[in-house]
């Protein structure tokens, strides 16, 4: 495993030295500061009448989940902008081969690169988690939904950042890469609408869905069918990438 992790470290290297990488997250962050900025002054605009109802929702329901539940939405977009140049932007700049010809198995080239990506996306969830904890001084917070809101999107930003490794392998392109990343997280958002239109809500479809398996997490509960779900949905996208990658090295021997 260490070969993955020097991969790993690689790709961090060549993620944070890049201008778009600190433009993207530097855009995301900010986005997600005037969201957060704007629920804590509608909490304080409604605090007072809040204050007279029984079992009234507080800061963590208010403002907390549904910041962190608009960013499981941003990272949908996020997470294929990060992952694209991963194998597919090899391939365009030739470098391929030699990656192919460090003496890495399958596995752990995609493995590293996994962990490379994995970690700037991790990095960012968690910033974007600590907006809320900011007003634990003040006021009193429900840490234990956090946590487990923040594992949820973990859980889910490791789930994307697979299917975004698994698209750079089959892509020739960084652009298609990521469109073809948006267009799976966009099916597997979706894939149980019209079943939640008919009133069908346990039923095997909503199963593949990820909102299904990430909103448990955002009310505080942690099960361990939500967490094998998202674990299974990188595992398949990382061997598909593994497959893609002995492919390529078969076509570029001679």
């Amino acid at each position: 495993m260490s070969g993955a992790f020097l991969l790993a470290r690689h790709e961090w290297r060549r993620l944070v030295v890049q201008p778009f990488a600190w433009i993207l997250a530097a855009v995301v962050l900010a986005l997600m500061a005037w969201q957060f900025l704007l629920a804590v002054q509608a909490y304080l605009a409604i605090a007072p009448r809040l204050g007279g109802l029984r079992d009234a929702p507080g800061v963590t329901d208010l403002v907390a989940v549904p910041l962190l539940r608009s960013f499981s939405h941003v990272l949908a977009f996020v997470v294929p902008l990060v992952t694209m140049r991963s194998i597919a932007g090899e391939r365009r700049a030739g470098t391929l081969p030699l990656l192919l010809a460090s003496g890495q198995s399958n596995l752990r080239l995609v493995l590293g690169k996994f962990l490379g990506a994995y970690g700037f996306v991790a990095v960012l969830t968690v910033l974007v988690a600590l907006m809320p904890l900011a007003l634990a001084s003040g006021t009193a917070l429900d840490l234990g939904k956090i946590a487990a809101s923040l594992l949820g999107l973990l859980l889910v930003a490791a789930a994307l950042t697979g299917i975004g490794i698994a698209c750079s392998a089959w892509a020739s392109q960084p652009a298609l890469a990521a469109g073809a990343a948006i267009a799976v997280t966009g099916l597997l958002a979706v894939v149980d609408a019209g079943a939640r239109m008919q009133g069908i809500t346990n039923a095997g479809i909503n199963y593949l869905a990820l909102p299904t398996h990430l909103e448990p997490f955002l009310r505080g509960i942690v099960a361990s069918v939500d967490l094998v779900y998202f674990l299974l949905v990188a595992a398949v996208a990382l061997a598909l990438a593994a497959r893609r990658i002995d492919a390529l090295r078969g076509s570029a021997q001679p």
